[in-house]
C-alpha cells in the first residue's frame, strides 16, 4: 500500500465539493433529499478506485474502515429516529402548541425582540429542531414583529439565534447527538460541557436584544389574536401537558440512557394525544375507528410517518404537520453516506495526510481548536450541509485531540460551536436556504443580527487560546 500525497488526497474532496456546488445550483434546498447523498456515494466510489488501483489498498481494508465508521454512529442513528417520533407526538398531543400559546401571551412591544429570542430558544430546546422552531413559532413571531414595525433583519436574527441556541444544546437535537457520537462522548457530558460556551453567548444576546427592543421604534400593539384563536380551535391547550417535558428533564438529570428517555417521552406524548386531543386523532385514523385499533393505529402513525392536520390557518396547518421517524430518513441517509466516504478516505490514508498537513502548522491547543472551527466553517461553505460540517472534521480531528491530551468533549463542543451554528450564515448552505425562504429575509440581511451564530465560534477560540475550561485527558490515557 502506497501513502497518498496531499494533492491526491484532496482529489475526492474537491470532486465532492464540485458535485455539491452543482447540486445546490440545480436543487437548492432540496439538495439533502437525495442528490447530496448520491454525490457523496459517487465521491466514495472515486476514492475506492484511487485506492484500489492507484494506492493498491486491499478491498478488505475499505470494508473494515467503513464498518468501523458506521458502528461509531449506530447509536446516533437510533437516537435520531427516536427524536423523530418524539417531536411528532409532542406536537400532536398539544405540548408544543401549549408552550407556543402561553409564550405568545407574554409578548410586549418593548421586549418583543428579546422574548422572540428566548421563546425560540425554549421551543428549540424542547423540540430539538431549529428548522421546526423557525417554521412554526418563528413565522408567527416574525409576522407579529413586522406588524408592530420591528426591522426584519433584527427580527430574523433574534429568531434564528434562539432557534440555533436550543438546537445546539438540546439533548433532542440531531446535531447535539451527532457531535457527541462522532467524538465518542456521553450525551449528557457533552450537553453540560457545551453550556460553558453557550451561556456567555446567551448573556451577550440577551443584553443586545434587550437594549435594541427599547431603541427600535414600534408602530402599534401586537395583534396575533387570530392565530391564537385557531391554535385553540385546533388543539386543547392546558398547562398540565407540560408535565411530560418536566418528566423528560427529570429523566435527563437522572442520566437515563438517551434512547430510553426519548422513546418513553415520545410514547408519553402519543398517549397524551389520544386522551387530550380526540379531534386530532379523528383526523389521523378517522372518526369511525374505535377501541384498541384507534389507540394503536394513531400511536403508530404519529410516531412513524407523516401526519397532516387541516386547520383554517396556513401557519397552524404547517405547525401541526409532523413526520415521525420517517422524517429522519434523509438525515440517516446522509450519515451513512458520509460515513462511507470518510471510511474510504481513511482506508486510503487520505484523512491522515490531510490532517497531518493541517496539524503540521498547529503548535498549541488554541491552534487545534481554531483549526477545527475553521474546518467546520469551510465545510459549511463548500459542502453546504450542516451534518457534513460536523461529521468530516469530527472524523479528521478525533485522534489529534487525543494526541494533544484533550478530552473528547472538547472536540464535540467545538464541532457544535462552529459546525452547527455557522451553517445558517452561509447563503448557499441548506440551512440558510430554508430559513431565509421561510422567513422571507435574505441571509445577508439577517447575518449581522444573528448574534449567537457568529459569536459562539469566537468564544470557542478564545476559551482554547486562554485555556478556559479546557478538559484534559487523564495522565494514563494521554501517555497511551
Amino acid at each position: 500500500m502506497k501513502k497518498p500525497g496531499l494533492l491526491l488526497s484532496l482529489v475526492p474532496v474537491l470532486f465532492l465539493i464540485v458535485l455539491l456546488m452543482v447540486g445546490v445550483f440545480i436543487f437548492g434546498d432540496e439538495l439533502t433529499g437525495g442528490p447530496s447523498q448520491i454525490a457523496i456515494f459517487a465521491s466514495a466510489v472515486l476514492t475506492c478506485l484511487i485506492g484500489l488501483y492507484g494506492l493498491k489498498v486491499p478491498w478488505r481494508t475499505f470494508e473494515e474502515k467503513v464498518g468501523e465508521n458506521l458502528g461509531n454512529t449506530s447509536s446516533a442513528i437510533i437516537i435520531l429516529l427516536s427524536i423523530g417520533a418524539l417531536t411528532a407526538t409532542w406536537m400532536l398531543s398539544g405540548i408544543v402548541p401549549t408552550m407556543i400559546y402561553y409564550g405568545l401571551k407574554l409578548i410586549h412591544p418593548k421586549i418583543f425582540i428579546v422574548l422572540a429570542f428566548l421563546l425560540c430558544a425554549l421551543v428549540s430546546l424542547l423540540a430539538g429542531s431549529s428548522w421546526t422552531t423557525v417554521g412554526t413559532i418563528g413565522v408567527a413571531l416574525f409576522g407579529a414583529g413586522t406588524f408592530i414595525g420591528i426591522p426584519s433583519g433584527w427580527l430574523a436574527g433574534a429568531i434564528i439565534s434562539g432557534a440555533y441556541l436550543g438546537d445546539k444544546v438540546s439533548p433532542l437535537s440531531d446535531t447535539t447527538n451527532l457531535s457527541a457520537s462522532i467524538a465518542g462522548v456521553n450525551l449528557y457530558t457533552h450537553v453540560r460541557y457545551t453550556l460553558l460556551t453557550t451561556l456567555p453567548a446567551l448573556v451577550i444576546c440577551l443584553a443586545v436584544y434587550g437594549i435594541v427592543g427599547f431603541v427600535v421604534p414600534v408602530t402599534s400593539e401586537v395583534e396575533i389574536g387570530r392565530q391564537m384563536a385557531v391554535l385553540q380551535e385546533t388543539f386543547h391547550i392546558s398547562g398540565w401537558y407540560l408535565l411530560v417535558p418536566v418528566l423528560t428533564i427529570l429523566m435527563i438529570f437522572k442520566k437515563v440512557p438517551p434512547m430510553v428517555t426519548l422513546f418513553l417521552s415520545a410514547l408519553a406524548g402519543g398517549i397524551l394525544a389520544f386522551f387530550a386531543q380526540p379531534q386530532i386523532i379523528d383526523q389521523i385514523v378517522g372518526a369511525d375507528v374505535t377501541g384498541w385499533r384507534r389507540f394503536f393505529g394513531s400511536l403508530m402513525q404519529m410516531m412513524s410517518t407523516n401526519v397532516d392536520i387541516t386547520t383554517s390557518d396556513p401557519l397552524i396547518t404547517r405547525l401541526a404537520s409532523t413526520h415521525g421517524m420517517g422524517g429522519m430518513i434523509n438525515t440517516v441517509w446522509i450519515i451513512i453516506a458520509v460515513m462511507l466516504f470518510g471510511g474510504c478516505l481513511s482506508a486510503c490514508g487520505m484523512v491522515e495526510t490531510i490532517t497531518g498537513a493541517i496539524l503540521s502548522r498547529v503548535r498549541r491547543q488554541g491552534g487545534l481548536v481554531t483549526a477545527t472551527v475553521l474546518s467546520c466553517v469551510f465545510c459549511n461553505l463548500t459542502l453546504s450541509d450542516q451534518f457534513m460540517a460536523i461529521l468530516l472534521p469530527g472524523n479528521m480531528f478525533r485522534s489529534a485531540y487525543r494526541r494533544f491530551g484533550l478530552a473528547p468533549e472538547v472536540l464535540s463542543r467545538t464541532l457544535e460551536d462552529s459546525g452547527t451554528v455557522s451553517s445558517v450564515l452561509v447563503p448557499w448552505n441548506t440551512c440558510a436556504v430554508v430559513q431565509s425562504s421561510v422567513l422571507g429575509v435574505a441571509t445577508m440581511a439577517y447575518f449581522p443580527f444573528a448574534i449567537f451564530c457568529f459569536i459562539t465560534p469566537l468564544i470557542a477560540i478564545a476559551y482554547a487560546a486562554f485555556n478556559i475550561k479546557i478538559h484534559k485527558l487523564p495522565q494514563n490515557e494521554t501517555a497511551q
